[in-house]
């Protein structure tokens, strides 16, 4: 199914990007979506399907020499301001081991140009709305799994980005982290955060997204609502319309 793309500013509008990569991988095939300002949009496919190579691309981490990637209207290949306007949290959890949990918060502000003191608000602000105050002094290697993954996302906010992009937030972590992890991310999209999350949980997406993209071998296939999906493809649930998609 092709997408339709307006020309407002959208809070993500990618158009026909492509990327092959040296070894010949083509992770990304004209690819094509757009992501309305406010919204919730999930990412779901199979591994290799450009996920990651499409995430790279909006954060301005993978080059593309023809981007045609725009945060709100930025080039986000090229354009600085686009980089500022998105926050990451990659699957892997990496943090500063030597660095508490408020440092690992405020350098993170301080990358993005914040002075010292509003940094450090910034980090403590953070540290409450992920209910993190009492490990504030702790570093990472000695908080429990989702602290980390808390703290993750949190550093992603720092800077106050328009754009939040999470990568496999829940991956491998057990149901009852899950489900607290969906409680802080209905809470952040109530604020009027735009949300992009790849995940591999169907029901992740269905629970949380109000709109949903199939991908497969670097092609958006199908994109819409939870409902208008199913519709589309047969089925009771999203589940369903997934396993027809990727026949």
């Amino acid at each position: 199914m092709a997408v339709e793309l307006n020309r407002t500013h959208a809070a993500l509008r990618v158009e026909r990007l492509t990327k092959i990569y040296s070894d010949g991988t083509r992770a990304l095939d004209a690819l094509s979506v757009e992501i309305a300002a406010g919204s919730f949009f999930g990412l779901l496919g199979p591994n290799g399907a450009g996920k990651t190579t499409l995430i790279g691309a909006i954060s301005g981490l993978v080059r593309i020499a023809h981007s045609r990637a725009f945060v709100f209207g930025h080039d986000s290949a090229w354009d600085l301001e686009a980089r500022a306007l998105v926050g990451v949290a990659p699957q892997d959890v990496h943090l500063d081991r030597f660095l508490t949990a408020r440092e690992v918060l405020a350098f993170h502000g301080r990358y993005f140009g914040m002075p010292r003191l509003e940094a450090t608000r910034r980090a403590d602000e953070l540290l409450e709305t992920f209910d993190l105050q009492a490990k504030a002094d702790t570093k990472p290697n000695r908080l429990s799994g989702g602290m980390r993954r808390r703290l993750l996302i949190a550093r992603a906010l720092v800077h106050q980005p328009r754009l939040l992009v999470l990568d496999e937030p829940t991956a491998g972590v057990d149901l009852e982290l899950r489900y607290e992890l969906w409680r802080y991310l209905r809470r952040l999209h109530g604020q009027g955060l735009t949300v992009l999350l790849t995940t591999h949980y169907i029901e992740e997406a269905e629970a949380l997204c109000d709109r949903v993209g199939f991908i497969r071998e670097g092609r958006i296939i199908d994109e819409g609502a939870p409902q208008q999906l199913v519709d589309r493809h047969g089925g009771d649930r999203l589940e369903d319309a997934y396993v027809e998609a990727m026949r």
